[in-house]
């Protein structure tokens, strides 16, 4: 079982600009570390190129470009065309990663990736960062919050959420030749620390255990699994004993490890940066009813299914959707008292 590190929410306070500096993001995502990764895997393997659209500061593949300039293309606000190019190179024996916004190759670019990499399983991995809502004030366009879905219903495709620097090193690491793509469901590199560095057990398809609890389970991914853990915490200190579970892998999904926890505690919360339909919470809830498993109680907290979410800081955001510790505290309560 990994060992989750005792560590404090350092994102900075809603009030500070920082929050959603974009022109200052190299210097502040110090939790962006899929360029430095990379360089370092390429430094032994050949096939390893970097493909991103405009945007090497901000998701920091510029550290893979300053080590490897001749593996590392800049397309421009092209997208599409991006994914399509690295379809290409991955026939010709490249281990491509394309990387960008989010909300522009989960949705925009969502035939190519169907089309030109899950169906005929190519290994391109894509580097989706600033997910969810974490792009705040850059509104609508610029949220994330319907890809989980879209990619959990194409086949060949892997879909992998890590939560912090240290599981997105994993992560990498450890899929360098998976069959097939990967959607890596990244944040804004500027995550609070869940895992301690180098710490083994990541493992694409199952979920890890963080924190054992018989009173109910709290399951999370990518930038809420920090905040369950400090909910757990908050409830600890009232006499209830949550379990966390990192569901990291959206798909393949871990319905065995979900629905023996659910079983035991009853109660299953859980919380995602992703509207309620469609994403990590159904897939919970379709392992619990392909499982047989019943007599449990389920809440969804995230995006409300039929709204888009709102414009403004990113840490104004999650609290206002109760995806911060005190929201998934009281929704933990309210679930509790329920018959």
């Amino acid at each position: 079982m990994p060992e989750p590190v005792a560590a404090p929410f350092r994102a900075p306070v809603p009030s500070d600009a920082r929050s959603w500096d974009m022109a200052r993001s190299e210097q502040l995502a110090d939790s962006a570390v899929a360029g430095r990764v990379l360089a370092d895997l390429a430094d032994g393997d050949e096939r390893i190129a970097v493909l991103t659209a405009d945007l090497k500061f901000s998701n920091r593949t510029v550290d893979f470009e300053r080590r490897h300039p001749e593996r590392f293309l800049n397309v421009g606000i092209a997208e599409q065309h991006m994914v399509t190019m690295a379809a290409g190179m991955a026939t010709f024996g490249y281990v491509p990663y394309v990387a960008t916004f989010a909300s522009f190759v989960g949705l925009l670019c969502a035939e190519q990736l169907r089309t030109d990499l899950a169906y005929p399983g190519l290994p391109v991995r894509v580097l989706a960062h600033h997910a969810g809502i974490s792009l705040g004030f850059y509104g609508t366009s610029h949220h994330a919050t319907e890809d989980l879905g879209l990619l959990r219903a194409m086949a060949n495709m892997t879909v992998v959420c890590p939560c912090d620097a240290a599981s997105v090193e994993q992560a990498l690491r450890t899929t360098v030749d998976h069959d097939g793509p990967i959607y890596f469901r990244l944040g804004r590199g500027r995550d609070p620390q869940v895992y301690a560095a180098g710490a083994p057990g990541f493992e694409v398809g199952r979920i890890a255990t963080l924190r054992a609890g018989g009173d109910l389970t709290i399951v999370a991914n990518g930038i809420t699994v920090s905040a369950a853990l400090q909910a757990a915490e908050q409830l600890a200190a009232d006499g209830i004993e949550a379990a966390v579970l990192d569901a990291h892998t959206v798909r393949p999904f871990d319905a065995e490890t979900l629905c023996a926890a659910a079983a035991g505690s009853g109660r299953l919360l859980v919380a995602e940066e992703h509207n309620v339909v469609g994403g990590l919470a159904s897939a919970c809830a379709d392992a619990l009813v392909d499982g047989g498993i019943g007599d449990v109680r389920l809440a969804r907290v995230g995006m409300p299914p039929d709204e888009y979410a709102l414009i403004g800081p990113p840490t104004h955001l999650y609290r206002h959707y109760g995806l911060d510790a005190d929201g998934l505290a009281a929704r933990a309560r309210d679930l509790l008292e329920q018959r």
